[in-house]
């Protein structure tokens, strides 16, 4: 185990059943929001075939977007907060700890996430000097591109999770891996777990949701009930 721990004088956030956002919105967000995640996930990285232009549908103020960038200039997603209001920027890249340093002094208010990709094992003393400079971790599959890969990453690795600060669960999460998310949030490794991020296994085509999947994810987590 790191010997890296969190050292902030500061009450921690109370975790409790974990928040939602779904991401790689592109072609029936109005849908998606009617059923009221915490989160939206809007992909600002071209090359992902859930890119997201254009006009951008009227949200209810309680659902907030939030913009994923992958190694994208601080003038760029400035521009990109203020064309859509962001509430939250999700860094996929190799951004670095001056790089979160600098948005987070230009971006007051708005929450910065900070994208860890894990396989089997994961060196935890990398996330020390992202601590002061984001509001929050997120725990993706180490893939070939930068999320929505569809696969799970061994979540026994964060039984040595050092910090307090809460982190995004990601990474392949679907209506099969309902059981075992209800049975990670029993666990000492889950403490932190704030919020459940879904993206490609809850999809029609890349972009279009299954809102009939969504729904009955949803209700399954919300009732901790493990599925037949």
């Amino acid at each position: 185990m790191s010997n890296y721990y969190y050292t902030k004088k500061e009450e921690p956030i109370k975790i409790g059943m974990p928040k939602l956002k779904i991401c790689g919105m592109k072609l029936n967000t109005s849908e998606v929001a009617t059923l009221q995640p915490d989160y939206l996930g809007f992909i600002f990285w071209e090359p992902s075939k859930r890119h997201f232009s254009g006009e951008m549908p009227a949200l209810p103020h309680s659902i907030k977007k939030i913009g994923v960038f992958v190694n994208e200039t601080v003038i760029e997603i400035l521009h990109k907060i203020q064309e859509y209001n962001l509430l939250g920027i999700q860094l996929h890249g190799k951004e670095s700890p001056a790089f979160c340093k600098e948005l987070q002094e230009k971006t007051q208010g708005v929450k910065i996430i900070k994208v860890f990709s894990i396989k089997n094992k994961f060196n935890f003393e990398t996330l020390k000097e992202f601590e002061d400079v984001c509001d929050f971790f997120l725990f993706d599959t180490k893939g070939e591109l930068p999320g929505g890969n569809g696969y799970t990453f061994d979540w026994s690795v964060l039984e040595n999770y050092p910090s307090t600060k809460p982190f995004f669960l990601s990474g392949g999460i679907g209506l099969e891996e309902t059981n075992k998310i209800i049975a990670f949030l029993q666990t000492d490794a889950s403490k932190y777990c704030y919020a459940l991020d879904v993206n490609s296994k809850f999809e029609t085509e890349p972009g279009l949701k299954n809102i009939e999947k969504l729904k009955k994810f949803i209700a399954t987590v919300q009732s901790s009930e493990i599925l037949e």
